[in-house]
């Protein structure tokens, strides 16, 4: 079992910045390929990005590519999601998730563990 616990999100005005993080515990963090979903009102929930297990390798939806950028502190057992240039369409609730996939095939079945979410509005 892994516990997946995010926090960070809040409300922040358009062009601005938040780091989201996710914390850990369970069997051992290094061993898994984390990711970061989102989940817009009404919509279905969607990949944001994803880190390999050493975190040499990420992976990112067209829509946040260049924008956000996702890390990991094996040691910390936490990873991160710094999300820059905010825009109104990046509203949403913000999963954490930890499976074994490749960074390229991550998608919602592939994550075993899920963390509950942390809401990020962006104001316009």
């Amino acid at each position: 079992q892994v516990q997946l616990v995010e926090s960070g999100g809040g409300l922040v005005q358009a062009g601005g910045s938040l780091r989201l993080s996710c914390a850990a515990s369970g069997r051992p963090f290094s061993t898994y390929t984390m990711s970061w979903f989102r989940q817009a009102p009404g919509k279905e929930r969607e990949f944001v990005a994803a880190i390999s297990m050493s975190g040499s390798r990420t992976y990112y939806a067209d829509s946040v590519k260049g924008r956000f950028a996702i890390s990991r502190d094996n040691a910390k057992n936490t990873v991160y999601l710094q999300m820059n240039s905010l825009k109104p369409e990046d509203t949403a609730v913000y999963y954490c998730a930890a499976g074994r996939s490749d960074v390229t095939i991550v998608t919602i079945e592939r994550m075993g563990y899920w963390g509950k979410g942390t809401l990020v509005t962006v104001s316009s």
